[in-house]
């Protein structure tokens, strides 16, 4: 009897193989090739199915009734329920990705805690044990809890079990890439087990409408780990960013099909657990100091106007090639707002070391973030101080232009409430007085630099 070959799966792309080799042809990835267990010989999947499958009857969209269980339930932070699209839907499976130690356990036990005051809620880990659990709920307080139960399971079989039981109305798994099905004799956390186990959760999830929160480990290069499908078969990505030692962390959508992905929550870690930060402009501001180089700008996060201080360093380059260094802020962005900056006005950046810095430990990718980058910069090279009052927003074309932004009046509307009494924005923004339109950033820096 002629012995059955094992085969060679990618664990980046799924491509299968005869034999090993070090570099995936598919994919291009290298040494992501583990053996598995061959396939069952016989008849073909695809052949069965053609004798195998029964007619479905469909119904039309009049037809189709919206069950009461479809109802939201609240996580207890009104922020973070923004971000779901108002609250966790029953039947929904929710991925949260983000960095290790940055807070996700933590912030779902939370959210557990919470939603056990009124439903049964099931948190099953596959990573810490349940002293491990114990100690962290009596830290945050959710040890009292009777209807908040725990389970350590590493099975997708039992858990999906559990699930359809119908016991629990949530269930929090921390985290898929632990999870393993028995029949699949692969490593937990490679691409066959995380596919199988996460539509074996999700199947369950669905026949009996219970809510699912998923707990995803993230690679070196920040995207989540496991194959790209993951992503698509969940209802809601939740992406949880930010300094893992202080400053605040942000949860934001990156896919929600329930609701908008423009939202965003900002949290901020205490010993008792996170919590939601309330006026987030004002602690951004509170430490700091007018020097020069330092600018407020007027951004969103998502939909949530935001003041965070600008701080650039201009200082001369003791090497030959000059030093540009970036943090919360793109540095190929940086480099053309510096290219922008030397053809069109009259300042000479070549040999210069350039330093930004985002106060606070966001991360911008708001275009209007342009004007307050290019003003800081010219600020900190002229050592001249932008006036305490002023707020900045604008996008910088490579002309030089100050280009319109969105959401201006909610920028302005936020800088108001703090107590600023002009902003520094473009043209087709300056609908009163308190905006002082620009038209280009040599303008900008020739009124309000002098």
């Amino acid at each position: 009897m002629v012995k059955s070959r094992s085969v060679f799966v990618c664990q980046n792309c799924g491509a299968s193989y005869p034999k090993w080799t070090g570099r995936c042809d598919n994919c291009g990835e290298w040494n992501t090739l583990v053996e598995q267990a061959p396939i069952s010989q016989g008849k073909s999947v695809v052949a069965k199915s053609a004798t195998s499958g029964r007619a479905l009857t469909p119904q039309t969209m009049n037809s189709i009734e919206i069950e009461e269980s479809t109802k939201r339930m609240p996580s207890g932070y009104d922020d973070l329920d923004a971000v779901l699209g108002g609250g966790i839907l029953p039947g929904g499976v929710i991925l949260m990705a983000g960095q290790p130690g940055i807070g996700k356990s933590t912030l779902l036990l939370q959210i557990a805690s919470e939603i056990g005051k009124r439903e049964s809620v099931l948190y099953a880990s596959g990573e810490e044990s349940a002293s491990q659990v114990k100690l962290r709920a009596e830290r945050l307080g959710a040890n009292t809890r009777e209807q908040l139960h725990f389970v350590a399971s590493t099975s997708a079989d039992d858990i999906a079990a559990t699930i359809r039981s119908k016991a629990y109305k949530l269930v929090i798994i921390d985290s898929i890439q632990t999870l393993s099905l028995d029949e699949i004799t692969s490593a937990p956390g490679t691409v066959s087990q995380i596919t199988n186990s996460s539509n074996v959760i999700i199947r369950a999830a669905k026949e009996v409408g219970a809510a699912v929160v998923l707990v995803g480990h993230v690679t070196k290069e920040g995207s989540i780990a496991g194959p790209k499908v993951l992503e698509h078969l969940v209802d809601v990505v939740l992406q949880f960013e930010g300094d893992r030692y202080g400053g605040f962390k942000v949860v934001r959508a990156v896919k929600n099909r329930f609701g908008s992905t423009n939202e965003a929550a900002i949290f901020e870690m205490y010993e008792q657990g996170l919590r939601v930060v309330e006026n987030p402009s004002a602690a951004l501001l509170a430490e700091r100091q007018n020097a020069d180089g330092s600018v407020v700008l007027a951004t969103l996060e998502g939909t949530r106007p935001l003041l965070v201080e600008i701080q650039a360093l201009v200082n001369p380059t003791s090497f030959g090639y000059p030093k540009r260094t970036a943090s919360g802020f793109d540095l190929n962005r940086l480099n053309l707002l510096i290219a922008v900056l030397e053809r069109r006005t009259k300042l000479n950046l070549s040999d210069k070391d350039i330093y930004i810095n985002v106060v606070g430990g966001l991360k911008l990718n708001d275009p209007a973030a342009d004007l307050a980058i290019c003003m800081a910069i010219a600020s900190a090279a002229a050592g001249k101080i932008l006036g305490d009052e002023l707020v900045v927003f604008g996008e910088v074309g490579l002309g030089g232009e100050i280009r319109s932004v969105h959401s201006a009046d909610r920028r302005v509307a936020e800088a108001k409430k703090l107590g600023f009494t002009k902003a520094i924005a473009p043209k087709a923004a300056a609908t009163n007085s308190f905006i002082k339109g620009v038209g280009d950033i040599r303008q900008a820096l020739i009124d309000y630099l002098q």
